[in-house]
């Protein structure tokens, strides 16, 4: 595991290396990096896969404690890590954090060459569905973060709709979530980290602006978008693909939110083929233009 530091702490990553195209891969709140294991499994013989754990829970090493955890503030901290790295005309592809928007509109975009954006917070779904919800109701309660996430130690809870359970089809292995959610145990530090996140949602005005800006992206898109989704209204992925010029769509099916989980292979093989390293569309998803 590799470690940058960075204006707002150390951010820690995994680097492939290669010299393929460069692809950057970000997960939610409450995850690390090994979301994009069995994605990155297929992707890495041919493409450079790096994947920064953002500071949203499930990342080691506190920020500091003046660091700008907002939306925007972890957005502005993707374009300096690309900048940091020197990489230009980059895949960034995402998954239930929505910070393209941030980055588009804060004009932080320009070492994007093609944006691959699956299942996330969108339009003024900020904090997302019922889960969300949840969470930011515990982030707003002196002591909230370490008591929802303490439960979480209890394994049938994490199949509830007001935890993980509308997040995948399929239950995250155990080893897995225990990874994502052992910061958020043992560090006060990692905690604020998260509520700083949770509670740092803009005014749904602001958000909106953030998604119509998206028509300023004039290179390739791909909007891929759980079909089952029950967090990430799939009409959002429809709405984002028609704002976006270059913007294409694909659902796909027997998949919630968190598709490099639900169907990773599927999921490569849309990156692929968006990326013109397969010639044929993975079966049983639908694909139309925006």
């Amino acid at each position: 595991m590799a470690a940058l530091e960075l204006s707002a702490g150390v951010v820690e990553y995994e680097d492939t290396g290669g010299d393929g195209p460069v692809v950057v891969l970000l997960h939610g709140v409450a995850m690390d990096g090994t979301l994009w294991r069995n994605v990155v499994a297929d992707l890495r013989a041919d493409h450079r896969c790096l994947v920064p754990t953002l500071p949203l829970g499930g990342h080691r090493r506190p920020m500091r404690p003046d660091a700008d955890l907002s939306v925007l503030g972890v957005a502005r901290l993707v374009a300096e890590f690309l900048e940091a790295l020197d990489l230009t005309g980059v895949t960034l592809v995402m998954n239930d954090w929505g910070g393209a928007q941030a980055l588009v509109a804060d004009g932080r975009d320009q070492r994007i060459g093609k944006l691959v954006i699956t299942s996330c917070e969108a339009f003024d779904n900020f904090p997302p569905g019922l889960p969300g919800r949840n969470l930011h109701t515990s982030a707003a309660l002196p002591g909230g973060l370490r008591l929802a996430f303490g439960l979480l130690k209890l394994k049938p809870m994490r199949r509830l709709p007001v935890t993980w359970g509308w997040m995948t089809r399929r239950p995250v292995p155990d080893a897995v979530m225990d990874g994502w959610f052992r910061p958020l145990w043992t560090s006060k530090e990692i905690r604020r980290d998260l509520r700083k996140y949770v509670l740092g949602v803009p005014p749904k005005a602001e958000l909106l602006r953030w998604a119509e800006s998206l028509r300023t992206f004039d290179r390739p898109a791909l909007v891929a978008w759980a079909a089952e989704d029950k967090v990430m209204p799939p009409d959002h992925g429809r709405r984002l693909a028609a704002l976006l010029p270059q913007g294409r769509l694909v659902e796909i099916a027997d998949s919630r939110t968190l598709i490099p989980e639900d169907q990773p292979e599927r999921l490569a093989g849309h990156i692929r083929e968006f990326l013109g390293k397969a010639g044929t569309t993975p079966s049983g998803d639908g694909t139309t233009g925006a």
